[in-house]
């Protein structure tokens, strides 16, 4: 069969997108298209084997038109939509429910359930459905896979997929820990283990995806048994942005003494808070930065960060009960040495140690960065999210062929 996967994540004003190879998982192309809407719109294109980009700002009206924009870049290269070698379209669908545990090949059931979705996910689910729709438009005879960023965590037990509250209640909205961020910690775990040398059957990791969206995840066996978003990606870890963990009665709070409305609150929580809340920056390396100078503020932020990190580390410890390795993944986690010193320091007597020189290393394949006589592993995985919807998607259009 053909082995060219074309991976889409349509987002509310903005199109990223690769053309991969199956069958060396090599990378032909990708871009951005951003702005998608706004009176300017800008589209960035890279052809992989020469390393050339191009592009242009110009008005791209809306997804359908940047899609076009798209497969007309593609098709500059020899890359077009109408390409034989072109096997599958894989899409990033953030929330897929209860009801999507694996990837899924789309049918007008599949985007009814997402598009009944929304409601849980009205920030992403919409803008991946018209990135569906669209594509399906363009090509409506090639197959078209969603990989769903909660499926991987489907896994969970009910103890930890379930909140305390009236069943019926919880029931009726639907109101559960789905978790997201999903293929990057299933690459993530699965490439720990490889890094380790034995089958994700093997392993138990602790996944710590830290971008400006954040999410830790406890992984057993290759399985996922409890991961720090819940319904949706405000819960856990402090971020960029997001408040992660908090009393719900400060919601209450607000709206009783500050006046504050429903809305208000949700972008106060969403986007006025976290580590941009606490100091004015999201930005880890600025945080640093002003933290060399002896900014307080930022030092502060910081430590907020970290003592969050570190509870859930030891959270996860109990709940996988043995820990393998713990693996560090996504922008901050790939290259802020100093977050990775710093949530595993003083643990040592859970097995966890970083070594220095490792650590400060940079480097875009999988390393360790404890030394040889920690218990437990220490790793910087770099994540592939791209990689793992075009692998997903790949496998399943290849068996329905083989079948």
């Amino acid at each position: 069969m053909s082995s060219r996967v074309l991976v889409l994540n349509s987002g509310s004003s903005s199109v990223k997108y690769q053309l991969l190879d199956m069958s060396d998982s090599s990378r032909l192309a990708v871009g951005l298209v951003e702005r998608i809407g706004e009176e300017t719109s800008r589209l960035r294109h890279t052809l992989v084997a020469t390393g050339a980009t191009r592009g242009f700002e110009a008005a791209i009206p809306d997804h359908e038109a940047a899609l076009k924009a798209v497969a007309a870049e593609l098709a500059k290269d020899g890359l077009g939509l109408d390409s034989p070698e072109l096997a599958a379209i894989g899409h990033r669908v953030v929330h897929g429910g209860k009801h999507f545990t694996e990837p899924t090949v789309i049918d007008d059931a599949v985007l009814a359930e997402v598009e009944r979705l929304i409601p849980v996910a009205p920030l992403h689910n919409p803008a991946n459905l018209t990135g569906i729709r669209t594509a399906r438009a363009l090509r409506p005879d090639l197959p078209q896979v969603a990989v769903f960023d909660t499926s991987f965590h489907t896994t969970m037990p009910e103890s930890a997929a379930r909140y305390a509250i009236d069943v019926r209640t919880a029931d009726e909205h639907r109101i559960r820990r789905y978790g997201f961020h999903g293929t990057s910690h299933a690459y993530v775990s699965r490439a720990t283990a490889e890094l380790l040398g034995k089958a994700p059957e093997e392993v138990n990791v602790i996944v710590l995806h830290l971008g400006n969206g954040a999410s830790a995840s406890a992984v057993r066996g290759g399985k996922c048994v409890d991961t720090s978003m819940g319904l949706t990606p405000l819960e856990g870890l402090v971020m960029g942005t997001r408040s992660g963990d908090m009393d719900p009665a400060v919601i209450f709070h607000l709206m009783r003494v500050g006046g504050m409305s429903a809305d208000e609150i949700d972008t106060l929580l969403n986007k006025k808070s976290g580590l941009i809340g606490l100091c004015g920056d999201n930005d880890m390396r600025e945080i640093r930065r002003r933290i060399d100078e002896g900014d307080e503020e930022a030092q502060l932020a910081f430590d907020i960060y970290i003592h969050r990190l570190k509870k859930y580390i030891g959270a996860y410890y109990a709940v996988l009960g043995r820990v393998d390795a713990i693996a560090f993944t996504a922008g901050v986690g790939e290259n802020a040495a100093p977050v990775r010193e710093a949530a595993v320091a003083g643990l040592e007597e859970l097995g966890l140690v970083v070594d220095d020189e490792l650590n400060a290393v940079r480097g875009d394949a999988p390393r360790l960065i404890s030394p040889g006589y920690a218990r437990v592993a220490v790793a910087v995985v770099p994540t592939d999210e791209e990689l793992e919807i075009a692998t997903q998607t790949y496998a399943l259009v290849k068996a329905s062929q083989v079948s």
